[in-house]
């Protein structure tokens, strides 16, 4: 048995989203759905912060005049009523999104409803904030793409195995665009890095007994010579030097990373970039 959203998109090209807050999630919600008629040519359009019974009549007179399904997130109850009888009388299909969720929460946990418009867009934000910055950061991660560097928040760089992939991460599940660029003596980095705002870019240091023992350790879990140049002691000081002195030429933010959890590392790196 087809759902009631199912039995009413099959019937309209025109959906309208109305909400008291920004309608992102609702929005989110219907274009979920709507990936299942994907031989129907579906447009959607949004009507944000609609809370006077004046911006309800004229999205309604759009609606009837494009015969749209209405869906709609309004946490005043008088709102949702007027919405859903002003559609009856025009003969309007339409769908509530959060009226019967709230019903249903206020009776399980025996409170009656707030009715504050944009509190749940306020942890929409947080979280689709989250994702994108952490699509950005994998897409930049390593060097990978270094065209939109001016685009991070953050700019990580330093030598191999300074963490410079899980610092990025972490960072990136708080909020944060981060990019990082690996370096490598002898190897000239990207113009694009030397573009960004130095304010924004931090170094990345670490011991090099420390840095010595990861490389060890690396090399053995991939079944090489742990003895190799990659993990020799001299070879890993002439790089470290190599790294500050770059970072002390273009006047970037130093960070040692010795010792430290990556919780650790992350915080300083906000605070020394005045982030928080």
């Amino acid at each position: 048995m087809e759902s009631a959203l199912e039995q009413i998109t099959e019937s309209y090209q025109n959906v309208f989203i109305l909400s008291d807050a920004t309608g992102e999630t609702a929005e989110k919600m219907v274009m979920a759905a709507l990936s299942q008629f994907t031989n129907r040519e579906i447009r959607l359009k949004r009507f944000s912060h609609i809370r006077t019974k004046n911006s309800v009549y004229e999205v309604l007179d759009e609606a009837l005049n494009q015969q749209a399904l209405v869906i709609y997130t309004t946490v005043n109850r008088q709102m949702s009523r007027m919405i859903h009888d002003e559609c009856s009388s025009l003969g309007l299909p339409s769908l509530d999104l959060i009226t019967p969720l709230l019903m249903q929460l206020s009776e399980f946990i025996g409170r009656v409803p707030g009715e504050t418009p944009d509190l749940l867009h306020g942890v929409d934000d947080a979280y689709f904030k989250r994702v994108e910055a952490l699509e950005f950061t994998i897409k930049h991660d390593d060097g990978q793409d270094v065209r939109h560097l001016e685009k991070a928040d953050i700019v990580l760089t330093g030598i191999s195995r300074t963490s410079k992939t899980p610092l990025s991460v972490y960072l990136a599940h708080r909020g944060w665009k981060v990019a990082n660029v690996p370096l490598v003596k002898g190897v000239e980095p990207p113009s694009e890095l030397f573009a960004v705002d130095p304010s924004r870019v931090v170094g990345l240091t670490i011991d090099p007994q420390r840095l010595g023992e990861l490389r060890a350790a690396r090399l053995r879990n991939l079944g090489q010579d742990s003895k190799l140049a990659y993990a020799d002691y001299e070879e890993i000081l002439e790089e470290l030097n190599f790294s500050k002195k770059l970072f002390r030429r273009n006047s970037w933010t130093i960070l040692d990373v010795t010792g430290k959890a990556v919780e650790e590392t992350a915080n300083e790196v906000l605070v020394k970039l005045k982030l928080k």
